[in-house]
């Protein structure tokens, strides 16, 4: 009988740690980090869906800033857009309980549209429902290389079954070679594609954008601290 005893309660106590594991979420950091390839300046080629001539007549250039945010242990993704055509900023965030990616568009009126979704390997597709049309509305981001992407706006009317494009933006990154290959330096708040030095006790390090050298200012020994132990790891 205590034998028993003994071994429902090792089922128990491994059902429990099991069940633990399950339960753990990735923090918003560990989560964006899929989509890091997104962090820099880019020059966006933009044209709607229709005609040759269509295409020719609405087509536009714009610029894209992606950049890391801080708060605490909170972290998110900022980007500022000049000469867009449809938005002037996105502001990329994870949502731990529901594990999805939750982007929120400022358009060119200053509303705010919040699209919801999730990664699928090199894909982010996000969508919302209009609440005054009840058109669906989709942004998908095709992350193609580190500095190449596409991302694709598509709507889909109420008693529509699928989505057909509205427009698309091919988006090529500035000025920065980003072959890809071993030995790339590591952005050392982020854990990215670092790409601009930094210096701390005459040692240099890398950060990926703005953002990033930002919080690395405003506490660079733990950041130190923090490199060195994935380092040591590795």
């Amino acid at each position: 009988m205590k034998r028993l005893y003994l071994l429902s309660g090792l089922v128990l106590a491994l059902t429990a740690l099991e069940g633990t594991g399950q339960d753990e979420k990735k923090t918003p950091k560990e989560a964006l980090q899929a989509v890091h390839d997104l962090i820099g300046n880019w020059r966006g080629t933009g044209e709607p869906n229709g005609t040759r001539e269509e295409k020719e007549k609405g087509f536009w250039l714009e610029t894209i800033n992606w950049q890391w945010q801080f708060k605490g242990k909170d972290a998110w993704l900022l980007a500022d857009i000049e000469k867009g055509k449809h938005y002037l900023k996105w502001e990329l965030r994870y949502l731990p309980d529901g594990d999805k990616y939750q982007l929120k568009a400022t358009t060119l009126s200053k509303e705010t549209q919040t699209f919801e979704g999730k990664l699928d390997k090199n894909r982010l597709v996000v969508e919302r429902t209009d609440e005054k049309t009840k058109q669906g509305q989709r942004l998908i981001f095709s992350l193609l290389h580190t500095n190449r992407h596409m991302y694709f706006y598509e709507v889909k009317g109420p008693k529509q079954a699928s989505f057909s494009r509205a427009y698309r933006v091919g988006v090529t990154k500035n000025g920065v070679d980003f072959a890809s290959g071993d030995g790339r330096p590591e952005c050392i708040v982020s854990g990215g594609l670092g790409t601009s030095p930094v210096v701390h006790k005459g040692k240099t390090y890398y950060v990926c954008c703005t953002g990033c050298r930002d919080e690395f200012n405003s506490d660079p020994a733990k950041y130190v601290k923090e490199f060195e132990s994935r380092k040591n790891k590795k």
